[in-house]
């Protein structure tokens, strides 16, 4: 295969995987990297580099639209980093250490942990009463509804969202994807923060947890120029046709099929993992 037809193949993958990483609500790491081991051949550890490359390029994007309109909650999100990045830079380093199979057996496990969350059922928490330490560290916020009225809630179980959240970086680190669903799983479900403010600031978190564990990659050479390039434009481009096409359709039926995609892709990577094929 030429560097010509490697990368043309790079790029349409790339878009693919941001286009249903949009859609789905995901992330295009979980395709790429699939892509880049099962059928290009490339070494996990390469893909997982690329990954994080690209996590960090469609997070820096889109966050800054959700911080512009006020949803995020920054402090709290910056609270959260401590844990992210420490477990980021933990799943880094160990990444390096144990077995290709071993990392392949977890990412499709991991996959299809995260198809199930994005198709589950989201109750939105609106939490009137802050324990006493998020009071203290002033992490309850607002966010303005669509008919503009200001929305307060409040925060709990800090420590427990805070330890998913170590949890988080660490498949990050260790898989080189955003683990969204880990991180809205510490807010919606853990502290009880309305499901929209939990999504926006994990996308905003993301950026930097990816960005603290390629740290990791790109010292032991795992970050390759002429494989992320054509990753990172194309997951752009697919994920801003993602965000157009979302506008137009019922976004429940295209996170159940696309989950569906994602739990064959997660059998795939545990089926070569365990076949030593990665």
């Amino acid at each position: 295969m030429t560097v010509i037809i490697f990368t043309l193949i790079l790029f349409i993958g790339a878009i693919s995987a941001g286009f249903i990483g949009s859609l789905s609500g995901l992330g295009g790491g979980i395709i790429i990297i699939p892509l880049l081991t099962v059928f290009l051949g490339v070494d996990i550890h390469y893909a997982i580099g690329a990954a994080l490359v690209s996590v960090i390029a469609t997070s820096s994007g889109s966050a800054a639209a959700y911080v512009k309109e006020g949803i995020t909650n920054m402090r709290l999100g910056i609270f959260l980093e401590v844990a992210t990045t420490t477990g980021a830079v933990c799943g880094a380093l160990l990444s390096t250490m144990i077995p290709t199979a071993a990392i392949a057996v977890v990412f499709g496990l991991t996959l299809i942990f995260s198809a199930l969350n994005a198709i589950r059922k989201k109750e939105e928490h609106i939490v009137e009463h802050s324990s006493t330490l998020a009071v203290t560290l002033k992490l309850p916020g607002s966010y303005p509804a669509h008919n503009g009225e200001i929305i307060s809630y409040g925060t709990k179980n800090i420590v427990g969202g805070f330890s998913m959240m170590g949890i988080a970086g660490l498949m990050s680190g260790l898989l080189g994807i955003g683990s969204g669903a880990f991180k809205v799983i510490a807010m919606d479900t853990i502290m009880k923060i309305p499901f929209k403010v939990s999504t926006t600031t994990s996308n905003f978190m993301m950026g930097v947890t990816a960005m603290a564990s390629s740290v990791i990659y790109i010292q032991e050479g795992y970050v390759q120029p002429e494989i992320c390039m054509p990753i990172v434009i194309g997951v752009l481009l697919g994920a801003m046709g993602g965000a157009k096409v979302l506008v137009k359709t019922d976004p429940k039926k295209l996170r159940l099929l696309f989950a569906f995609l994602i739990i064959i892709l997660g059998l795939n990577m545990i089926y070569n993992g365990i076949n030593g094929k990665i």
